[in-house]
């Protein structure tokens, strides 16, 4: 039995209470369906900058009634500390997912990705602290190796931050060592690298790859690629980062704690060959995209290429990703095609 399965099995006997941050976001409204699934009692905060209430609704209607009797709402706002303490009362563990993701995004705006991801992040720290929470699980970022060039990305080997958004993860993963050293508080930071599947939004100036370009492929539109397409990324499907999330929170290995740990696949895709995936899986489906791609320039903070060495994830977590990209848009890509013709998603509320 992997040690993801044993962890399921643990969790089913002996349900626990979690709080998710950004629960109606894509990380956490499937991290919310997965936990939910496995019997636990969740609080889920949002104030929904990001998230949306209609992820939510597609959570409920995938588990049984009494499975969301278990789910507890607080809309509120991490960078308000009563929220956050609100939120913590009574909770075992902590997935914290809640940040203004988006490298571009705070290239255009630092201030706010500051204090949603700097101040908030410490909001929540305190929050857990004072809460004698037992573990907090947090997203941390592959965009905090900056400018190193080395490949597999090693958790331990780091360049200079390239956006105002790496800044912040970075700080994160800072306060939370400092928080484990001077407190106690058991933390684990998750570096997650392009994490992609249903729920993801692909609307918006700030669209994740991959749900933006099937988006628009099924509505016949034209693909754009910043740089010559051979920039690469490590993709990795959503069901690998929930699998992680929870190996964090629940892990009974000491070595395993106040760590950090790259959350991916462990290979490389270019975005020219994401394209032809894409176009293929949609063909197979019975959708036709013609168009070839148009290239443009390079995007600003944009690393050239980028992928996760593993090793430490699997060896101290029983960290084991069972989805390859391939069949994880192959799984996602019935998800994307009944929800490109959606009305547009909300916009930002701060």
């Amino acid at each position: 039995m992997t040690a993801y399965a044993q962890c399921k099995h643990r969790l089913e006997a002996a349900p626990q209470s979690w709080l998710l941050t950004g629960v109606a976001g894509f990380i956490g409204s499937n991290l919310l369906e997965t936990l939910l699934n496995l019997k636990q009692r969740v609080v889920g905060l949002d104030n929904f900058a990001t998230g949306h209430q209609r992820n939510l609704d597609e959570v409920q209607s995938l588990v049984k009634p009494e499975h969301w009797a278990n789910f507890r709402f607080i809309e509120g706002d991490i960078r308000n500390l009563e929220d956050c303490n609100r939120a913590c009362q009574g909770v075992d563990y902590i997935l914290h997912q809640a940040a203004l993701g988006s490298v571009p995004r705070s290239v255009e705006d630092p201030i706010t990705t500051n204090s949603a991801n700097i101040s908030g992040f410490l909001n929540m720290l305190v929050a857990a602290r004072d809460a004698n929470v037992e573990r907090f699980v947090y997203a941390a970022s592959s965009s905090t190796y900056g400018d190193h060039p080395g490949l597999p990305k090693v958790e331990n080997i780091i360049g200079k931050p390239l956006s105002p958004y790496a800044v912040s993860k970075y700080v994160n993963e800072l306060y939370a060592d400092v928080f484990g050293q001077t407190y106690g508080l058991k933390c684990i930071g998750l570096r997650y690298f392009n994490v992609f599947g249903p729920r993801q939004d692909p609307d918006g100036a700030y669209a994740a790859v991959i749900p933006k370009w099937a988006s628009s492929m099924i509505k016949g539109e034209t693909i754009f690629i910043n740089g010559d397409g051979e920039t690469s990324r490590d993709f990795c499907f959503i069901a690998n980062t929930v699998q992680a999330n929870l190996l964090a929170a629940t892990t009974e290995n000491p070595a395993a704690i106040n760590q950090i740990y790259n959350v991916a696949l462990g290979d490389r895709t270019t975005l020219n060959a994401l394209f032809n995936a894409l176009r293929d899986t949609l063909g197979k489906a019975g959708i036709n995209y013609s168009k070839e791609p148009v290239y443009r320039d390079f995007r600003a903070g944009d690393v050239r290429h980028s992928q996760a060495d593993i090793t430490k994830a699997k060896k101290l977590l029983g960290y084991a990703p069972l989805h390859r990209v391939q069949s994880s848009i192959e799984q996602a890509m019935p998800w994307y095609i009944a929800n490109s013709e959606c009305p547009s998603w909300e916009p930002l509320r701060l």
